[in-house]
């Protein structure tokens, strides 16, 4: 079943008189359960795509369905909640609120959608004892790590269970081990709760932890790679693929 669809879509910022062309007729598609990838230089449209594609951003032209539905199509007003109601979003720089104790960070999405408190509690003993801050509900994130904090947002990403989780840089912040852990929390949920994850990453080794990358490059779609399983493979692979496309790893920012 396909989770995200992409057709032809473009993306043209300026007017006629000087305007600059973002995504150039990009078409690709994501199972649903899939934790994908998608990497390319600095100004190749990954972000820009991953901002289109989870409705932070509207296309020039094309098309994308999530779950069946064309989000090119929804109004404004009803584009919000098809947002609160089917997407996560997980950000590099954690967007949690520093007054507020990390559990009452998770639960914010449930409480502005009046769910009773007891079904918050169920579901967040379940998030939290899954990615391993349970212990850390309540502290605030202030005194986390990188690492739980970024949990913790993950947290609160899948509290309202989404269909589809979109990742921008998520280790970006981190330091290797914190890296590690947050990827692991990833591939946890992806392979238990079945979330399809899609991620923008310019990291060869958050890459290795997707079933498939897709790789941008001049607002077209340039290559892919497909996993066998083998993490280590895979950023072999990744890796090569990044020098053909030209420039070292540091340019994939």
């Amino acid at each position: 079943m396909r989770m995200v669809e992409v057709s032809e879509v473009t993306k043209q910022y300026g007017d006629t008189t000087s305007s600059y062309r973002a995504l150039k007729g990009v078409t690709l598609d994501f199972d649903a359960g899939e934790f994908v990838g998608i990497m390319g230089p600095s100004g190749s449209g990954k972000t820009t795509l991953l901002n289109i594609m989870s409705t932070i951003d509207r296309a020039t032209s094309g098309k994308i369905n999530i779950d069946g539905i064309d989000i090119t199509l929804i109004k404004d007003k009803e584009l919000a909640k098809f947002r609160r109601d089917t997407i996560g979003f997980v950000f590099q720089a954690f967007n949690l609120l520093d007054n507020m104790t990390i559990r009452d960070n998770i639960a914010l999405p449930l409480t502005l959608n009046n769910v009773k408190l007891n079904v918050i509690m169920a579901k967040m003993t379940e998030l939290t004892q899954l990615l391993g801050i349970y212990e850390q509900l309540d502290k605030y994130p202030y005194e986390l790590s990188g690492g739980q904090k970024q949990r913790a947002a993950i947290c609160r990403a899948l509290i309202t269970s989404p269909k589809v989780i979109f990742a921008d840089e998520p280790t970006g912040a981190l330091d290797s081990k914190s890296s590690s852990e947050v990827l692991e929390c990833f591939k946890n949920v992806n392979r238990k709760l079945s979330t399809t994850i899609i991620m923008v990453t310019h990291d060869a080794v958050a890459a290795s932890y997707c079933d498939r990358v897709m790789f941008l490059k001049d607002g077209r779609i340039h290559g892919r790679l497909e996993s066998e399983g083998n993490k280590q493979d895979l950023f072999k692979k990744v890796l090569d693929m990044l020098a053909v496309m030209g420039g070292t790893s540091h340019e994939f920012v």
